[in-house]
């Protein structure tokens, strides 16, 4: 059918005249507008919406099958008084089936509430007492209007009373503005918040709404993609990939909108954020004049999340877009710039070797109060992100974000920094990805200085004799880039900030950056203001659309991080309010076993049901563990002993083709996705670890931030699944998961009796 209506629509912008489309007219919806049928095939029929005096025409609906006709007849198409765009509702089958529901839940309830028979008005008062209140009764009509809904749904949204019903409601093509408040309602959102998380984030920008200006709302985008019809048709016979890079109209203020200065967007895990990053990109592209170029940048925090941005940027804009940008980490930034000075580099330490000498200085000096994790991280987000040159310096710095240590103990930090760089400059020469990153920023820094200093002289001079102190500089000076797009922002540090705010001038849409502080599990806390990137009013925005992951899995995903405390990439706090998701799906299962070799045995029969069951393939499942050596118990246990391939998930992601199960740490998972996710190992001990409560008292500050982090790393690997999530555990449940998991949660040992329940039955029950 999407071959047929690509075809369909070619032959229309071909002509619009051509007898073989069929095209007739139905009715009139307005000055102006008229709504036609179209034939695709024998089978298929389109609804159109011509305006301008059929100038313009907009596909709005398909429908295919014997009865195609008389289902498009019956559409009900209107603008909407707050979005202003056109909506299109099957308004008689939508109330049909929400009434049979209701009607089959009535009579369910007087059945159990009521079994023996009663005489008279007895048996009507005690059958409607049993019936639930409208689950939309505390919101009147004029309010759900205001907030977007349809008003020609609204008498079937009042006989509404269940979820099961508002889910046989949802479950029709509805507008998504409808379905999104709806949605938001039913989660006991106010409706303040519903106005301005929703509602407010579909109006059009600067501009009344006018419910009879059609050829106006034609020209509004409602579903979640946009783009020119070459690119749908072409989305049209790739299938669902080909959507990833299209916008919600929540998201296309944001990838387009002008700023005054830097612009910043958060939001929860697969609101889209990356998708805006990458249009933002090709938006100030298009801005560019003619040239050979690459003044716009687009960065992230690794190299392999690099490879995809540069891969997802050639979908969009082809070769022609990759050639004016810059694609990469900013380490690799920072390593480029050192060479490019001939800065003399060390071999960079790996996390590990970074560890271990680490631990090396701390023998060496005694001072064995300190891990090498905290010392590492002191060195890196306050010692370099602050540039602190001295020890008075360092005595006196600000540590948002760190734990408090005394004056004695930043003394002690101290003496460990200036003998773990004095190792490293030790033959043969070592250094550290951070080290570069903060050389490259005063680099980065001294060359802007030198910039704003001939730019203060052209203008004191009138331009007389620039040309010759360029030239005799031996080259022109100028910001080496004119925009900056940064993804997974939080996780850059202070010394990634410095040198990007160095890279490009201060001015209109300088710094554009996306990123979520509950997702931040490399970096420390940043305070972009600091570091003179400063994001004022309408410039910061949260996305709150998940497109990804279904409610139930959304639910279960935040409350692993609820209660704990958020920054927003800046100065004040962040949250999820408003997070949400269209999708639904299967509850999340929770598994508990008595030991280890249990809980493995239970995920390998849990995914070979789905593999040999429910056909999934192996590659579209993954084991997220918390640590490495769980990760190869977990690969061994399931190739030897249940023959179930199995690929690890390295630094580079998925590098494989091979239909195997990726396994891998927590941390392996950020920016992946799959179909199941087998979260594992969740018990108390090891998410968060054992070696936390050693701070619980001693430090509490640190306590906090490593338990944030923790619950940070699960609620990153939980949100990876899309269609299912399965939690297990071996011993006593975590923390971080239900209070009564433990007592509620489905037992291995069952599913692993010879005549125990299927999987399958189990996956039934639980949804």
């Amino acid at each position: 059918m999407k071959d047929a209506v690509g075809t369909f629509v070619s032959r229309l912008r071909a002509d619009r005249n051509n007898k073989a489309l069929s095209l007739t007219f139905l009715r009139a919806v307005g000055d102006g507008a008229d709504l036609h049928l179209g034939r695709v095939d024998a089978r298929c029929m389109v609804l159109l919406l011509s305006t301008e005096g059929g100038d313009e025409l907009q596909l709005l609906a398909v429908r295919a099958g014997a009865f195609a006709r008389d289902e498009l007849t019956r559409l009900t198409v209107a603008i909407n008084s707050e979005s202003g765009a056109v909506e299109v509702v099957d308004q008689s089958e939508v109330a049909a089936n929400v009434v049979a529901l209701s009607e089959r839940s009535e009579t369910g309830a007087r059945a159990s509430e009521d079994p023996a028979p009663a005489t008279g008005g007895e048996a009507s008062t005690a059958s409607t007492s049993s019936l639930r209140p409208p689950l939309f009764a505390a919101h009147d009509d004029q309010s759900l209007v205001k907030l977007g809904v349809v008003p020609t749904l609204l008498p079937t949204i009042r006989k509404i009373t269940t979820d099961e019903q508002l889910d046989a409601l949802l479950a029709h093509n509805l507008p998504e503005l409808t379905r999104d408040v709806l949605i938001a309602l039913r989660d006991h959102m106010a409706p303040a918040d519903v106005e301005r998380l929703i509602t407010s984030t579909w109006r059009p920008e600067g501009e009344d709404v006018d419910v009879r200006d059609w050829a106006g709302a034609a020209r509004r985008a409602v579903s979640q993609s946009e783009t020119d019809d070459d690119a749908v048709l072409e989305a049209l016979g790739n299938g669902f990939d080909a959507w990833r890079l299209f916008l919600h109209p929540e998201q296309r203020r944001l990838a387009k909108g002008d700023f005054k200065g830097s612009a910043k967007v958060t939001g929860g895990p697969g609101t889209g954020k990356t998708v805006v990053a990458l249009h933002r990109v090709r938006h100030l592209v298009d801005r560019l004049p003619p040239g050979h170029t690459r003044p716009v940048l687009l960065t992230t925090y690794n190299t392999n999340l690099a490879l995809e941005l540069r891969e997802r940027l050639r979908d969009l804009g082809g070769e022609e877009l990759l050639r004016r940008v810059d694609v990469k980490s900013v380490d690799v930034l920072a390593r480029e710039i050192l060479q490019e000075h001939r800065t003399e580099i060390g071999r960079p330490l790996d996390d590990e070797a970074a560890m271990n000498l680490w631990h090396d200085v701390r023998l060496e000096t005694g001072l064995l109060d300190y891990d090498a994790e905290f010392l590492d991280s002191e060195f890196k987000h306050v010692i370099l992100a602050k540039r602190c040159g001295s020890w008075d310096l360092y005595r006196r710095v600000g540590r948002t974000g760190r734990p408090r240590i005394t004056t004695p103990q930043r003394h002690d930090v101290w003496q460990l920094v200036q003998a773990y760089r004095a190792r490293l400059d030790a033959a043969p020469r070592r250094t550290t990805y951070a080290i570069i990153a903060d050389q490259a920023a005063g680099l980065e820094q001294h060359r802007m200085a030198r910039i704003e200093e001939q730019a203060r002289y052209k203008e004191e001079q009138g331009g007389l004799d620039l040309i010759h102190r360029e030239a005799g500089s031996g080259m022109w000076l100028k910001p080496r880039y004119r925009h900056v797009v940064v993804d997974e922002a939080q996780d850059l540090s202070g010394s990634h900030w410095r040198m990007l705010r160095a890279m490009v001038r201060k001015g209109p849409n300088d710094i554009f950056l996306v990123g979520d502080a509950h997702q931040r599990i490399y970096g420390g806390r940043v305070v972009l203001s600091d570091h003179d990137i400063v994001i004022r009013g309408r410039a910061s925005r949260r996305l709150t659309l998940n497109y990804r992951t279904t409610r139930q899995i959304l639910g279960s995903a935040n409350g692993l991080i609820a209660g704990a405390s958020f920054d927003d990439l800046d100065t004040a706090t962040d949250t999820l309010d408003g997070y949400r998701s269209v999708l639904t799906g299967l509850a999340p299962q929770f598994w508990r076993a008595p030991d280890r070799v249990s809980e493995m045995r239970a995920v390998a029969v849990l995914i070979e049901e789905r593999h040999a069951g429910h056909g999934t393939p192996y590659s579209a499942m993954a084991i997220a563990v918390p640590d490495g050596s769980s990760a190869q118990q977990f690969a061994y246990r399931l190739a030897t002993e249940y023959h179930i391939p199995v690929v690890p998930l390295g630094r580079e992601g998925v590098r494989s083709d091979e239909d195997a199960v990726r396994i891998g740490t927590m941390h392996r998972f950020k920016g992946l996705e799959f179909q199941r996710v087998f979260l594992t190992s969740v018990g108390e001990g090891q998410v968060p670890r054992q070696s936390i409560e050693q701070y619980r008292l001693a430090n509490p500050d640190r306590y906090r931030l490593e338990e944030q982090r923790a619950r940070s790393l699960v609620f990153v690997a939980a949100t990876r699944a899309r269609d299912e999530l399965v939690v297990t555990w071996s011993g006593k449940a975590s923390r971080f998961l239900p209070p009564d998991a433990d007592a509620t949660a489905l037992r291995a040992t069952d599913l692993l009796r010879p005549d125990g329940p299927s999987s399958r039955s189990t996956s039934a029950s639980v949804a």
